[in-house]
């Protein structure tokens, strides 16, 4: 055992007539209490004169120094009478106490339930405060309630943490950093998101098809060829479409805005990928290629289509007659034969066609007319 040196005052001033009450009793003059051992009595005394009497020259504090030599020679001199479990202090040992008798002298004043340490009272008390804050949370999501606004914006926001996070984009505050290819980014769930591009995880998938998806929201919008939903239309035509974006792709048809433009040629286009296809036909770029014949594309859905030529596939079904097409196109065009649809007119004769390709060959007639004459 460490020595410890233990600079001492006298215990015994102020505690100078110890009357005895029996032989193992002392009882205290000022308050009558009693204690069976002497050591107890003078430690007791110590509350009435607030007197720290001892010092420690170990680690240089005053106190009783009874209890504070137990905390160093880890002596446990308070034994609980029913289990006979050991303590250092005697507070100890009457908080566990009450584990026998089921005293619970701490009460909540919100709900009543009553706790034998203050601690558990303390702890139980959050949970009050943490359901108040989600109440608070979903009485404001139902009564769309945005109390909390952007100072750089005004944007609204239910939570303050959503207000948090949609302050970096005015910051542009990027705290979370993948560890990978050190790309930075303002959210964690993001980051957590852009991770699987390294792990290839997809913990996502449709319960239909089971295709594979690495964000829910993918996924979500996946399940929409599935259930048909298509909850964006357009305020114009009501088209409707299953994607956000498919609908502001679109949407620029009725506005005629073409924000991509070719710095070749300065053609202007309403989509990107539009854009990135076009620009393939400066840079004679054909990326896709068939695998059976190994002809080349500047397109992807031109291979698709192409490939059906291999695999006779004819997914396009007239509804009338029930023939198939391998492309959409060709039905679009057929079914003009039923519908007695004839868009292509000669402007010679006003003679109407169905196809183009009738119209240009019976345009070759009245070619040949001229000619003759």
């Amino acid at each position: 055992m460490t020595d410890l040196s233990v600079e001492t005052v006298d215990t015994n001033k102020g505690v100078e007539n110890i009357n005895d009450k029996t032989e193992n009793c002392f009882a205290c003059d000022i308050c009558g209490k009693e204690f069976c051992q002497k050591l107890l009595l003078i430690e007791h005394f110590h509350t009435h004169t607030k007197e720290k009497k001892y010092s420690n020259v170990v680690c240089n504090k005053t106190f009783s120094l009874n209890r504070h030599y137990q905390y160093h020679t880890n002596e446990n001199s308070f034994s609980c009478d029913v289990c006979q479990k050991d303590f250092s202090r005697r507070s100890a040992l009457n908080v566990h106490y009450r584990t026998h008798t089921n005293v619970k002298p701490y009460s909540c004043d919100v709900c009543d339930k009553s706790f034998s340490r203050k601690g558990d009272l303390t702890r139980h008390f959050q949970i009050h405060s943490n359901v108040k804050q989600i109440h608070s949370n979903v009485k404001q999501i139902h009564t769309n309630e945005k109390p909390y606004s952007c100072d750089v914006c005004h944007k609204v926001f239910t939570r303050r943490s959503d207000l948090n996070v949609h302050f970096r984009i005015h910051t542009n505050e990027k705290p979370y950093t993948c560890d990978v290819c050190l790309k930075d980014f303002s959210q964690k769930s993001t980051l957590n998101m852009h991770f699987r591009t390294h792990t290839k995880e997809k913990p996502y998938f449709c319960n239909v098809c089971h295709k594979v998806f690495s964000r829910r929201g993918d996924l979500n919008v996946h399940f929409r060829i599935h259930t048909n939903e298509k909850p964006y239309s357009c305020t114009m035509c009501h088209k409707a479409f299953s994607v956000k974006s498919s609908l502001k792709k679109h949407f620029r048809i009725h506005t005629n805005e073409k924000p991509f433009s070719c710095h070749v040629c300065y053609k202007n286009f309403s989509q990107k990928n539009v854009l990135n296809e076009h620009f393939r036909i400066h840079t004679k770029e054909r990326p896709y290629s068939c695998d059976v014949c190994n002809k080349d594309f500047t397109r992807k859905r031109d291979l698709n289509m192409h490939y059906r030529t291999h695999t006779n596939e004819k997914p396009y079904s007239c509804d009338v007659c029930h023939k198939y097409f391998s492309r959409k196109s060709y039905l679009d065009i057929h079914l003009r034969t039923h519908s007695d649809v004839k868009p292509y007119t000669c402007d010679v004769c006003n003679e109407s066609f169905s196809r183009k390709s009738d119209s240009n060959r019976h345009h070759k007639i009245h070619a040949k007319e001229i000619k003759i004459l």
